[in-house]
């Protein structure tokens, strides 16, 4: 009897398990990390050196701003926009 029990409560937790990953999935952060950010950097001709997260917005449309410190040069940085791996140079 207890068989049938579990059984019959497997399909609904596996919906349920379905249902959690969609909604972990649809908040997630952008995926850039440091390394692309200073990689946009470096194309814009800025030896990276420290790097600062300035804004991070999760949802639909992720995206990381951050601020990197050229070397090098005082006083010098850079605004770099990621959205997804995708990072551009803002400033």
């Amino acid at each position: 009897m207890r068989s049938r029990t579990r059984r019959s409560l497997l399909p609904g937790l596996a919906a349920l398990a379905v249902l959690a990953a969609s909604l972990a999935v649809a908040s997630l952060p952008a995926r850039a990390q440091q390394a692309e950010a200073k990689d946009a950097a470096r194309l814009a001709s800025c030896t990276p050196g420290k790097v600062e997260t300035m804004k991070r917005v999760n949802g639909r449309t992720p995206e990381i701003i951050y601020k990197i410190a050229c070397t090098g040069q005082k006083d010098m940085f850079v605004l770099i926009q990621c959205r997804d791996r995708i990072c551009t140079v803002l400033r």
